[in-house]
This record gives structure tokens, sequence and C-alpha cells, in this order.
């Protein structure tokens, strides 16, 4: 999302870089630079100005001038400020109360019911919620039927009720039962227009006067730009929410939005939707994405999504196997497996420092592993416990059931069989204390 603005505030760096002497002219220089950057990514104008009036004032501030390195000093201050601009740290969502009632406000094709089902689903998988989706969209049939269906897809219950065309009672009868049947969570999915109008916010804001809920999130889609900050507004002025949430973040948006949308409605963005798929969510962490944006990647999230997908058990299962030599092709389909639920490639490897822009005109198909376990399941249950019996007959046979060739059968045996040398060789290392050690 952030390609374009990562690209123009890099190339704005270069104006420091490639002066032998930096003066205060050409910090200048490069603070504008930043600030037109800023207005191609679609930041409101006054948000572009502060920040880099910000960044202007604390890099002289700082010393710029007379320091060793004067551009990587003005990224970090870009970071930094960067950072505070989208809300310094992470904020949690108030989940109190029994149950506690999270109330979604937003435009028509905002993603709000897809938003829905997927915080429903964080809720039940990664916070061990009981939660119950709440269908208040009396106008759009079609919307109570997608929240249904995305509700059996994540086992989660949807509550409403056909006859009862009342958003207000409907959400009052919902708590209701989960007050009732012992649920910890209500999210309710409301109307919403292709406009803000009158009608629809005196609506939900009946809606919220009757549920009093503990949590009201705006979800917003971030490829609008600044028309997303604009309807923040408007919304906020009304209901004060208490945060937003920014939907197709995977998408080829400028990221005005994420940038501006703080500073405009001073309210927290708490979530950001990261693809189509039920688990692509994440909590927003300003630090992070300011890493993201400056291309230094995202290691702490990567490595956090490693960790949910970690299993103690089987790490301990495939180290003992690798120790004796018997990994096999079983083992490696396990992992692949593990490496598929972290979510989509492309974006993986974007959290990887320097891969970001390396990756920018390269497309990675979440398919990339089929043709590898198209192979595998083309195997008998012998030859993937035993990957030395691939004679040539054998081979044949599997690029006929895998639909591949037997170059792509060679490359990867081969690729299998440094892999899993590489593995025993670290794993030797280990043991014998010889692994180096980070400074």
């Amino acid at each position: 999302m952030f390609d374009n603005l990562s690209e123009r505030l890099e190339r704005s760096f270069k104006i420091l870089k490639g002066e032998g002497r930096i003066t205060e002219i050409n910090v200048a220089e490069t603070v504008k630079d930043i600030r037109k950057a800023l207005l191609e990514a679609d930041v409101n104008y006054k948000t572009a100005k502060q920040f880099t009036d910000s960044v202007k004032e604390k890099a002289l501030g700082q010393n710029v001038l007379t320091s060793i390195r004067p551009g990587q000093l003005l990224v970090k201050i870009t970071h930094d400020e960067l950072a505070t601009l989208m809300g310094g740290e992470a904020t949690e969502v108030n989940l109190k109360g029994s149950p506690a009632v999270v109330l979604l406000s937003g435009l028509q094709g905002s993603g709000k019911t897809t938003f829905a089902a997927k915080f429903a689903h964080y809720l039940k998988e990664k916070k061990q919620k009981k939660v119950m989706l709440v269908a208040c969209d009396v106008y759009r049939p079609a919307a109570i039927e997608q929240l249904r269906v995305l509700g059996e897809q994540i086992g989660v219950e949807v509550f409403d009720q056909p006859e009862e065309g009342n958003p207000v009672r409907k959400a009052q009868n919902a708590i209701d039962k989960a007050r009732v049947y012992g649920y910890d969570v209500v999210i309710v999915d409301t109307a919403g227009r292709l406009a803000v109008d009158e009608a629809m916010m005196q609506e939900i804001a009946a809606i919220k006067e009757a549920i009093r809920p503990q949590e009201t999130l705006f979800v917003v889609d971030a490829m609008t730009g600044q028309d997303a900050v604009n309807t923040a507004k408007e919304f906020n002025d009304r209901l004060d929410f208490d945060g937003v949430v920014l939907t197709k973040l995977d998408g080829d948006a400028r990221g005005g939005a994420a940038l501006s949308i703080r500073s405009v409605v001073n309210k927290p963005i708490k979530f950001i939707g990261t693809g189509e798929k039920m688990d692509a969510i994440d909590v927003f962490h300003p630090s992070r994405m300011a890493d993201r944006i400056l291309g230094m990647g995202d290691v702490v999230s990567l490595v956090e999504r490693a960790q949910e997908q970690y299993d103690e058990e089987e790490a301990r299962r495939i180290s003992k196997k690798i120790a004796k030599n018997q990994f096999d092709f079983n083992d490696f389909r396990s992992q692949i497996e593990q490496i598929k639920k972290m979510g989509n490639m492309k974006d993986l490897m974007g959290m990887i420092p320097g891969m970001s822009k390396a990756l920018k005109d390269i497309e990675i198909s979440d398919d990339a592993f089929k043709p590898i376990e198209a192979m595998i399941d083309s195997m008998t249950p012998e030859e993937r416990q035993n990957p030395a019996l691939l004679n040539g007959s054998r081979k044949n046979r599997i690029v006929k059931g895998a639909g591949v060739s037997i170059v792509e059968l060679n490359r990867f045996l081969k690729q299998f069989e440094q892999m899993s040398k590489m593995m025993r060789k670290v794993q030797t290392m280990q043991r014998s204390g010889k692994m180096p050690h980070r400074r």
C-alpha cells in the first residue's frame, strides 16, 4: 500500500546523502520534498505541513548539521514523527462487560460486515472469547445473508430476527440473549449508506444510545483516501466513536487515510484489514507501520505471526528427526502448512527489512507452494518417509501425478536435500555451542 510513499521518502533522504556538506538549506530542501511525498500520498495538507514543520524543527534542534550521519538521523526523526502522527502506541479494544458490546459503524462498501466476521474470528481464536454477531442492517438482506455465511464459516453464532424491522430492538434483543447464554462479546453490524445522511446518523445514534456499547468502531475503506478522513470526521462529530478500523490496506491506496485520520479526528486506528481471508486483520502498531513505510520491514509482527502458529511439541519432534537425519517430506509438508497459516506471502516477505523494495514489481502468489504440495501428494507414503527411494520410474510417476516437469522435481529434491543438510549443520552447531552470538 505504501510503496509509492516509501519510494518518494527514500528519494527525499538522498538529497542529504548526496551532499558533501550538510546545511540548513539542504535540510529544508529534504523536508520540503518529504512534504511533497506526503501530499502525493493523499495526506491532508494541514497534517502534512504540521508533520514536516515538526521534523524540520527536531532535525535542526538535534544538530543534524554537525552529525556524522545526518541522513540516518533525519530518517530516525521522520520515523518517530510518523509513529507519533499515527498514534504512537497500539490501542486496545475495550472488552469489559458481561457481555462486552462492540458497535460497528461506517458507509456501505467499507468492508464493515466482513470486518465484523474477521473481528469475531480474531476474538474467538486469539482471545478465546465466546462471540455473537448481530445483523442489524435491516435494509439489505444481502448484508444479513453475508454475515450469516461468514458466521458459519468461522463457527460464530449470528443473531437475526427477520420479523423484527427495528434495528434498535434487534440489537437489544441480541444482547439480552447473549447475557442469558453467557456470551463474552456481542458485535453489532449496522446499516451503511452510500453517503452520509441524516437518517443514517439518527439511526446509529439511537442504537448507540439504547445499547451503550463499551466500544464503538468506525470502519473505513483505506482506498478512499481523504474522503475516508472526511467521512470519519462527520461520524465522529455525531457518534464520538472510540477508534478506527482501516480496511483494504492490501490494495494500492496511497496511504493518506492511515497517516491523516488520527490527527484529524484524534481517535486511534485500532485494527487494519490486510486481505480477504478471515484471519487477515492485524492490531495497528504505529511504530511498526512507520518501519514499513520507511522500508525497514516489520520483523516483530513477522515473529508474532510465527509464534501464533508455533507448536512446541511439533518443534521438538521435528528437532529429533533432524538430529537423526530422518526429516522427511511429511515433516516438510507440515511446515508448509504452518507458513501458509501466517498469511499472505507477499505481505510476509515485505516484513523482512529491505524486501519490500525488492518485491515491489514482483507478484508472489499464495499458490507458490502448490507445485511442491502436488509433488509430495503424488508420492506414496513410503516415498514421503524415505526420499532415498526416489528412482527414475518413481520420479516419472510423480511428475505425471503432480503435473510438473522432471526438471522441477529434480530441482525440488536437490533443494530439499540441501535444506536438510543445513538444518542438521545448524542443530549440530547449537548443541556444540558454536553458533555465533549476535552482538
